[in-house]
C-alpha cells in the first residue's frame, strides 16, 4: 500500500514543474523506477537523488525507497 502511495502522490513530493518532466514507472524492492523526459533534467534530478529519496520517506512515513533509477 506504501508503494501506491508513492505512485499516487508523486507530483505532491517533487513539485509540478518536476512532475511534468517525469513519470513513475514502478517500484522494486525499494528502487524506484523514474522515466525522464530529457537527459538535462535526468541530470539535474539525479544531483538531487538524496534529497527527492528523504522527501519520499518522510511523506509516506516510512523507510519505503532506498535508491531511484531515472531513466
Amino acid at each position: 500500500m506504501r508503494q501506491y502511495d508513492v505512485i499516487n502522490t508523486w507530483e505532491s513530493i517533487v513539485g509540478e514543474q518536476i512532475a511534468k518532466v517525469t513519470s513513475v514507472q514502478r517500484i522494486d524492492n525499494g528502487v524506484l523506477y523514474i522515466g525522464v523526459a530529457t537527459a538535462p533534467w535526468r541530470a539535474e534530478l539525479s544531483m538531487k537523488r538524496t534529497e527527492i529519496i528523504e522527501k519520499i520517506n518522510r511523506a509516506v512515513g516510512r523507510h519505503i525507497v532506498k535508491e531511484i533509477r531515472f531513466r
